[in-house]
């Protein structure tokens, strides 16, 4: 696994009530970094923040508002004085519909989310970062992101999108300290796994459980990723199917 020392670094992390996000909290967590824990769960962020102890501040956030956001990150710096990594995971997947038969504000919705809000976080994030000279924005993507996928119209435009935006932000700010990657985990075993299987639609909700990695492989590897072996992939998308990169990254011999 990921040996990375994050002892008085900071994580801001969304969509951190559970699945990848609560994950990620714990393994950061773990790696001595204060986290901050954003979702609009606030009871799920609540008990995460409680069992991580001191070093976790639990911020409710809907990442579809950008003023929330921006009070999140601002939140955050008060608390811990520093901003050292932005992880874009909050996405939504629901709900599952064929283009021309879904709901034009459900569509709108997963923009908002997958795509506005991972674009919220960098604006809100990045400038604290440049100001301390550099960080890491990290975003979970998606195979979805570059190939289509019956019935997720919504789903593979917004993580699309949010993919480019990672690197936009590597044209423009990855001169200037900003460590910007994207990360695809491939299927992992999470409630928007269970949703998809309970479409019916495409071949990916056709999978066995079995077949879905657990989030804590995505929590590792992203903890690798701050690290500076991971350096050569700054600007572009690293692959969990992978198993070269599984590898490095300790999750398998």
């Amino acid at each position: 696994m990921a040996n990375f020392d994050m002892t008085g670094k900071t994580v801001l992390i969304t969509g951190a009530s559970r699945g990848i996000g609560a994950a990620t909290a714990r393994v950061f967590a773990k790696a001595g970094a204060n986290v901050a824990l954003l979702a609009r769960s606030e009871d799920s962020i609540a008990n995460l923040a409680g069992e991580i102890g001191a070093g976790a501040l639990a911020i409710p956030c809907d990442v579809g508002r950008f003023w929330e956001v921006q009070a999140a990150v601002d939140a955050t710096v008060q608390t811990f004085g520093r901003l050292d990594v932005a992880i874009n995971n909050a996405s939504v997947m629901e709900p599952i519909s064929h283009l021309v038969t879904s709901d034009p504000d459900d569509w709108g919705l997963a923009i908002d989310i997958n795509l506005k809000g991972s674009y919220y976080v960098m604006r809100a994030a990045v400038p604290v970062m440049l100001d301390n000279g550099g960080g890491t924005v990290l975003s979970v993507s998606s195979g979805a992101a570059h190939g289509p996928v019956e019935a997720w119209s919504h789903y593979c435009a917004s993580k699309a999108g949010a993919a480019m935006l990672t690197r936009c932000l590597d044209k423009e700010n990855g001169e200037s300290g900003i460590r910007a990657m994207g990360l695809s985990p491939g299927t992992v075993a999470t409630q928007m796994q269970r949703d998809i299987k309970a479409s019916g639609i495409n071949p990916v909700s056709q999978l066995d459980w079995s077949d879905h990695i657990p989030p804590e492989w995505p929590a590792e590897a992203l903890l690798w990723m701050c690290s500076p072996e991971a350096d050569e992939f700054v600007g572009s998308e690293i692959s969990l199917r992978d198993e070269d990169i599984r590898r490095r990254i300790g999750l398998v011999a």
